[in-house]
């Protein structure tokens, strides 16, 4: 379902919403109208799908005081703990709320001076996340799979993780080793965090399992983040067969000389501001998005001289990156990322792209966990939320979350020098397997790689490639 909201982004004249139409919004409203709290979940949604809009256009627009009033009533409605559209309403308005405290540096950073970030706690969100969604369960058996097969007959193997935080992928992947005809290789794994105790935890583990496996293995830490890694630093070294696993890391690079891109850019000249959140929450019916369906209309379309638009836009910093990995000549690198457009340089392109993406993974909490449960609470604000406002909230290298689809990934790789290996039937049975066990997930192949859905919505991509020489 695809539509677009009126300019005005008035609410339905339907009663109760009549009373909300944002074009008369004023400070006078600021208390709740006590029906608010009798809404139907619909209305309820509806309307602050109309408010996001009408905040969102003020936002960028610069006008502080309106975009105050909308988030006031906004408050009124949303919640983190509520229903879908209320969790996510809330989050967006942090994150809207965010972008312009940013307006007064000194005010923003008062206000953020005493966050303490806790390694342990990332950790066991994470691996939250990876235990009760499918998504990366599905990347680390597929991407298994095709090392195991790529690997056939390797007497010494290299691999090299780029986002090394789950111990699970790689005891699997030694176990797999371990039962290979030929016997296991000697194994060496360089994994590359930023956060030492990520590194420390995984090194022990591997090490623990491939003794008792009784498999050669070693396993080189590098704390660093991926666009600080030295080249050398990977230690590859002549006749080992490398692969590079990359799940959720490459789209950070894109951040880096992001002021070069902008000042090339044809956006340049433009008021980006003029651009309307024209697409909201296109959602399979069977989810958040069912009651939107008869206030949709219109096709929406990015901009055609939008920079994110060309496929093979890309910043010197990744570019260099690429060039660097293949140049170690890997047998194979398998590239998992998320399956949206989060990297458009107008603010209402990605909110709006941000809006249908991230409505999916909540609904697919909303089917799996109860809304009082800390767990799905952890997951929604510190890896949900805190990824919604990096890409709403933040600009230049200090935006890191720039998801890009397929579409750019397939040219932008094969620019590099790599050339796209197909998954085999026996990892895509694996992979469809595993997703059997859960409802509501779906799989499909686009241009020989793998796209995770929630029911219709493509949520993350899959693909594999190995080192190809210039003719």
């Amino acid at each position: 379902m695809a539509g677009m909201i009126q300019e005005e982004a008035s609410c339905v004249t339907s009663s109760p919403l009549q009373f909300f139409s944002l074009t008369s919004l004023s400070p006078a409203l600021g208390s709740p109208y006590p029906w608010i709290r009798e809404m139907k979940s619909e209305e309820r949604g509806l309307c602050l799908i109309h408010l996001l809009a009408a905040c969102a256009n003020h936002v960028a627009a610069g006008s502080v005081e309106n975009a105050n009033i909308c988030l006031e009533h906004i408050s009124h409605l949303a919640s983190s703990d509520g229903d879908t559209m209320q969790r996510i309403a809330a989050y967006f308005t942090e994150a809207l709320a965010d972008r312009m405290l940013k307006g007064w540096p000194g005010l923003h950073k008062a206000l953020n001076s005493t966050k303490i970030s806790c390694v342990s706690e990332e950790i066991l969100v994470q691996r939250l996340f990876f235990e009760l969604c499918p998504f990366l369960r599905v990347s680390y058996v597929i991407t298994n799979q095709a090392i195991l097969e790529a690997m056939e007959g390797e007497k010494v193997v290299h691999i090299i993780d780029l986002n090394s935080f789950e111990p699970a992928q790689w005891i699997n992947l030694l176990q797999a080793l371990r039962a290979r005809p030929e016997g296991p290789p000697h194994l060496r794994i360089t994994g590359i965090h930023e956060q030492k105790e990520v590194l420390d935890q995984m090194a022990h583990l591997l090490n623990e399992e491939a003794e008792k496996l009784d498999i050669p293995f070693q396993f080189n830490p590098i704390v660093s983040r991926l666009e600080n890694v030295v080249i050398e630093s990977l230690r590859v070294k002549t006749g080992e067969a490398l692969a590079i696993s990359s799940v959720l890391q490459l789209h950070s690079l894109l951040a880096f000389d992001d002021e070069i891109l902008r000042k090339n850019s044809p956006l340049a000249s433009k008021n980006s501001n003029s651009v309307h959140l024209q697409r909201i929450l296109q959602i399979n019916p069977r989810t958040l998005g069912d009651f939107l369906q008869k206030d949709m209309s219109n096709t929406y379309s990015p901009s055609p001289d939008s920079a994110s638009s060309s496929p093979l836009a890309t910043s010197p910093k990744m570019a260099s990156f690429l060039s660097a990995l293949w140049g170690l000549s890997p047998k194979l690198m398998v590239v998992t990322e998320q399956e949206s457009n989060h990297n458009g340089f107008s603010l209402m392109e990605r909110i709006n792209e941000a809006l249908n993406f991230y409505a999916a993974l909540f609904d697919c909490l909303e089917s799996t966990i109860p809304r009082a449960s800390i767990e799905r609470q952890k997951i929604e604000k510190m890896i949900f939320g805190e990824e919604i406002k990096n890409i709403i909230a933040c600009e230049g290298p200090e935006r890191k979350e720039r998801h890009e689809k397929l579409e750019k990934w397939i040219p932008r790789l094969e620019l590099a020098g790599f050339g796209h290996v197909p998954f085999s039937y026996i990892g895509m049975l694996e992979a469809r397997r595993l997703l059997q066990r859960y409802d509501g997930y779906k799989m499909k192949e686009e241009s020989g790689c793998l796209v995770i859905c929630w029911h219709d919505q493509p949520l993350f991509s899959i693909s594999a490639w190995r080192f190809r020489r210039y003719s």
